[in-house]
């Protein structure tokens, strides 16, 4: 298992190695800014010089969006691969007066790295990096063969990516995919996540009068496209925030009653969370069920005539909606674009239109946590953490890890070291420096876990 020259050479090196970081973080890589572009290239390069560094063949191919780094080292005949997948890219630091300190000049503070991506995900992408050139720094070679894959477009929806690994499945094939950009359960409680929610994300336009109309001349003669539109909201869910919609729940998989009772034991702080949201509880199912084995609806922003200082009597032309509904195992986003449409024209009343556009899906991920890569990390992070993980879920979606699974037909691992409340994709995001340096342990324990379970099919 891991030795004591690789944790020294960890320690030895840690000034440089956060130096590095400090470095990568700087660079302001925004994917969703035109006038960024040259920053992210200049980041993937970066990385690239990093992986380079740490001994991969590294090349940064181009995509027809920001570019996609590839390192690869495999000089260890019989053993596994393991592919580890991260991003580069981040996003936008508004609003830039909300910060403590900029977020591209990084800063520890109370310790806590801050700055833009330090936990999304470039610092957590960095661990590996590290880890891997300890390991061949110390031992001359690496236990695994390793492949790492880093993208510059996720916070923008990696539609490059997929394409990508389906044009190059055999040179990616993997026995295992790593990905670290998730968070622990909480502090000094590691986490594997083993659920994903998906997402189906709508706009709903209601279209009434050919223009905006006089309130005082045409109100209750001609049919409001903001107050139908508004009905068609409210018909969504019903009064427990269940959603409405026939058939939506017909699907949707109850978790065994032995994952329910190990989510209930769980050390969560119900008070903190109220506190943290301002929002008193719901009835029904407990938080940690509802975040991540149901179903929900979401409304995400309205348009619909004045909505300036004082008032203005009209009836709008137009009313539109941003929904999203977040999918659990077995939900079918085709599905549920079909009964939406079906339950919006059912529900729409007369004298509107009413045109229902899906702007993007993705179905719910679960994770096989039998699989022997499971063990090995759960294995590594006591080492490093000194308690095992928990397997936890997540309400957010991550389209890629469905598809990465799909397409190389490898398990994949959600091991992630940052913490909840790091503000990731908010002013003042953060990693714990504790959390970073027990990060490094665990990933180089969970390459020779890895190589010495021979996570092969």
């Amino acid at each position: 298992m891991i030795s004591s020259d690789v944790l020294a050479y960890l320690r030895t090196h840690e000034t440089r190695i956060r130096n590095e970081l400090f470095d990568f973080l700087r660079i302001e890589s925004v994917s969703t800014r035109p006038e960024k572009r040259a920053d992210v290239a200049r980041a993937a390069e970066w990385l690239a010089a990093a992986l380079r560094a740490a001994g991969l063949e590294t090349t940064v191919q181009a995509t027809p969006g920001h570019p996609i780094v590839v390192g690869e080292r495999r000089r260890a005949p019989g053993a596994p691969t393991v592919l580890v997948y991260g991003h580069y890219d981040v996003q936008p630091a508004e609003p830039l007066d909300e910060w403590t300190s900029p977020p591209f000049s990084p800063e520890i503070r109370d310790g806590r790295i801050y700055a833009r991506g330090a936990c999304d995900d470039k610092g957590q992408l960095f661990l590996h990096v590290k880890v891997l050139e300890a390991l061949r720094s110390t031992r001359g070679e690496l236990p695994v063969n390793v492949i790492v894959v880093a993208e510059g477009e996720e916070e923008v929806g990696s539609e490059n990516l997929a394409p990508f690994v389906e044009k190059h499945a055999e040179r990616l094939r993997a026995d295992a995919v790593v990905i670290s950009d998730s968070e622990m359960f909480a502090p000094g409680v590691p986490a594997i996540v083993s659920s994903l929610r998906g997402i189906a994300y709508f706009e709903i336009e209601a279209r009434g009068p050919a223009r905006d109309l006089h309130s005082g001349s045409y109100g209750g003669a001609v049919a409001n496209p903001a107050n139908a539109l508004a009905r068609v909201l409210a018909s969504l869910q019903d009064g427990h925030g269940r959603v409405a919609i026939e058939g939506f729940n017909d699907r949707v998989r109850r978790w065994p009653d032995e994952a329910l009772s190990a989510i209930a034991r769980l050390p969560f702080d119900e008070t903190a969370f109220r506190v943290e949201t301002g929002s008193p509880p719901l009835d029904g199912a407990s938080t940690l069920e509802r975040l991540w084995t149901l179903p929900s609806c979401d409304v995400h922003g309205l348009l619909a005539g004045f909505t300036g200082e004082g008032s203005k009597t009209v009836i709008p032309a137009r009313a539109r909606a941003k929904v999203s509904f977040r999918l659990v195992a077995d939900q079918d986003p085709a599905e549920i674009d079909r009964l939406v449409k079906a339950h919006v024209a059912q529900v729409a009343p007369p004298g509107v239109a009413v045109d229902v556009t899906l702007l993007h899906a993705s179905p719910a991920w679960r994770a096989d946590l039998d699989s022997d890569v499971f063990a090995a990390a759960a294995r590594a992070v006591e080492f490093a953490f000194g308690r095992p993980p928990v397997a936890i879920g997540a309400g957010y979606s991550i389209p890629i890890v469905g598809e990465i699974e799909r397409i190389l037909r490898a398990p994949v691992l959600l091991l992630g070291f940052a913490l909840p409340g790091d503000n990731a994709h908010a002013p003042d995001e953060w990693l714990s420096v504790d959390c970073f340096e027990r990060g490094l342990v665990a990933i180089a324990r969970l390459y020779e876990e890895i190589a010495s379970a021979a996570v092969v099919d």
